[in-house]
């Protein structure tokens, strides 16, 4: 999972995150440079064009001058400490930020090179091409069938009962789940653990056909067999769709993710392939990160 080829190198609720100081031990040439991130943040075949982009809250900034590639059908990982941005980063993909009535998002972000802060953007839209899986399972009162269901119905992905069985039977495949809960779809989904109520949001999430898919700390609710079930599935939708995940766990990224991104303050500090940010990171900031300095 850690290596890419050359042409893809050179693509409910959340916890609301606010980007609190962290007190480090830097050396001199630590000091971020506005706008400058090292390592490989762009790519040749991109899903995403990220350019320039500051986030507020009010006034303050969560998000300094970032810009990014995030290339087609890759699985990039987002890490730093808390309170880096990360997370507020990876909601202004599918504009989950728009909730947040003090949050304003500047700059360019374009999907297939179309922007999706546009005024006429239909945001239900977006979110159908970039879906997301949250902190915690969080799926709906409602049946395991009609969990998955939910998503393709109010898009009119289905015209008849057999087809919208193959939707949710497709879904439920691709999450691992399918023969889990063949025999019980119409059981409450509140009644499974905690691991497969985090894979039914992510069978929930592709229903409808997503072209990106969203992760924030999906894994950090689960035991280590859930969350090894997750990453095994992460690895195989990552051959249909384009997956970002933000994660505490710097064993986690180095497992699933092709390239790495580390976040410091708002700012966006490096981005390369996993294997080099872990072994061989170019920044003073990253090698201070990863090797538990502080975080």
């Amino acid at each position: 999972m850690n290596t890419m080829s050359s042409t893809r190198i050179n693509q409910v609720q959340a916890p609301e995150e606010k980007v609190m100081p962290v007190t480090v031990d830097k050396p001199e040439n630590t000091v971020m440079e506005e706008g400058v991130t090292v390592g490989t943040p762009f790519t040749d075949d991109a899903k995403f064009k990220l350019r320039n982009v500051e986030v507020f809250y009010g006034d303050s900034p969560a998000i300094k001058n970032i810009s990014l590639d995030i290339a087609r059908n890759e699985v990039i990982a987002f890490i730093g400490p808390s309170g880096c941005g990360k997370s507020t980063f990876l909601r202004c993909l599918n504009r989950m930020n728009d909730s947040i009535d003090v949050c304003r998002v500047k700059g360019q972000l374009l999907l297939d090179g179309h922007d999706i802060y546009d005024a006429k953007r239909d945001v239900v839209e977006l979110r159908a091409r970039v879906g997301m899986v949250f902190q915690k399972p969080n799926p709906f009162p409602k049946s395991i069938y009609d969990n998955v269901a939910y998503g393709p119905r109010i898009h009119g992905l289905a015209n008849r009962k057999s087809e919208l069985d193959d939707i949710v039977e497709n879904s439920l495949r691709k999450a691992g789940l399918w023969n889990e809960v063949k025999d019980r779809l119409d059981a409450m989904a509140t009644g499974m653990s905690g691991g497969q109520q985090q894979r039914l949001c992510i069978a929930r999430a592709i229903a409808v056909s997503p072209e990106v898919v969203l992760m924030d700390e999906p894994c950090s609710a689960l035991d280590p067999i859930a969350t090894a079930k997750v990453e095994e599935l992460i690895a195989e939708l990552s051959e249909s769709f384009t997956i970002v995940i933000v994660t505490h766990s710097m064993q986690q990224a180095a497992r699933v993710s092709h390239r790495t991104a580390y976040f410091h303050l708002g700012h966006l500090v490096e981005v390369n392939e996993t294997s080099k940010v872990f072994t061989t990171p170019e920044h003073q900031l990253t090698e201070s990160y990863i090797s538990g300095r502080f975080g």
